[in-house]
């Protein structure tokens, strides 16, 4: 059942509506200004001068997808076979439940691929790992991150994770869930865009997928269903590594 079939519960109304929900801040901004360039992307980071680098990731994701103007390659074979990019926004901040911040999308994307149109949370990674084990997150923070934690996951229609997997994963992967029900689609898609030749930090995204009854397997698609309706797609799609390279004055 795509999540489109039930899409005007009081859930996905309020949603659309800005309203608060059981602590979830779901005001979000609704205009956005189209890009000319991988460079108006640089602006958008937390921390430009930090991120904005030749060989980091930030900068990888913005050339890539800028240059395919459309779906870049190795994401359009997982999410094939033509797919056809409806609309793409760079560091797009999706609230989550309870208090905290956002979980900001490196790209999120709405994709049709045939009858099915999918929203897509693309987290972009070259050598650095998915933030904080679980475990650890949970020692640096307050009561509320459990509550947060506990609703991600019912999101997801997993138990509570042991604390050695990553929580970036799970936020993400909840924030591609929350935009499908937002925006009415069939399925719900987080894909790992990795610049990484090597493919670092495959073991992590592997250890996520074997939690949600998922076999992991670079440039494929993994698919399992969620709570209440629809798909979700998970996949790790290795970028150019000529994207890494510096940019020529």
């Amino acid at each position: 059942m795509p999540f489109r079939a039930s899409f005007r519960t009081r859930i996905e109304r309020n949603l659309l509506n800005g309203d608060r929900i059981t602590g979830m801040i779901l005001r979000m901004s609704r205009i956005y200004v189209p890009t000319r360039g991988p460079s108006d992307w640089r602006a958008l980071l937390g921390d430009p001068e930090k991120h904005w680098k030749a060989g980091y990731s930030a900068m990888a994701a913005a050339r890539s997808w800028e240059t395919a103007k459309g779906v870049p390659p190795e994401i359009a074979k997982i999410m094939g076979p033509a797919p056809d990019l409806l609309l793409a926004i760079p560091e797009h901040k999706v609230p989550l439940p309870g208090r905290g911040a956002a979980s900001q999308c490196d790209v999120f994307a709405l994709i049709r691929d045939r009858e099915e149109t999918v929203s897509l949370a693309v987290e972009a990674k070259v050598a650095e790992p998915f933030d904080k084990p679980i475990g650890e997150w949970l020692r640096d923070g307050s009561d509320g991150r459990r509550t947060r934690l506990a609703a991600i996951c019912d999101l997801l229609g997993c138990g509570l994770p042991p604390g050695d997997l990553y929580y970036q994963l799970f936020h993400r992967t909840a924030a591609a869930v929350i935009e499908a029900r937002r925006f009415g689609t069939d399925a719900a898609a987080m894909i790992v865009q990795s610049f990484s030749q090597e493919h670092l930090w495959f073991d992590q995204f592997s250890a996520f997928c074997a939690f949600l009854g998922v076999d992991a397997a670079r440039e494929k698609r993994l698919t399992r269903d969620l709570p209440g309706g629809g798909n979700l797609i998970l996949g790790w799609a290795t970028g150019e590594a000529r994207f890494l390279e510096p940019v020529a004055p």
